[in-house]
């Protein structure tokens, strides 16, 4: 859905709109807060978990993770910062 405002006009919706790309991901947890991501465009899975403060939020040790890898919240934010 798009949404438009006019110059002091009322907000419009254009209700036809179709759908440009749908994103065909596989995650699959392995452990924890270890998950692994098949996504398009990619040759090999990319690898999820938690580190440092992050896991120190959620009350986990990092001294306890088994791997320890960019969270998804790393991945926005550089996706959004380019």
């Amino acid at each position: 859905m798009i949404h438009s405002k006019c110059a002091g006009g009322p907000l419009h919706y254009n209700r036809a709109m179709s759908v440009a790309y749908t994103s065909n991901v596989h995650i699959e947890r392995i452990k924890g807060p270890l998950r692994i991501a098949r996504l398009p465009g990619e040759s090999q899975p990319v690898v999820f978990s938690v580190h440092g403060a992050i896991a120190e939020h959620y009350k986990m040790d990092p001294a306890s993770l088994t791997e320890s890898h960019a969270a998804t919240l790393d991945y926005v934010v550089a996706a959004t910062a380019g």
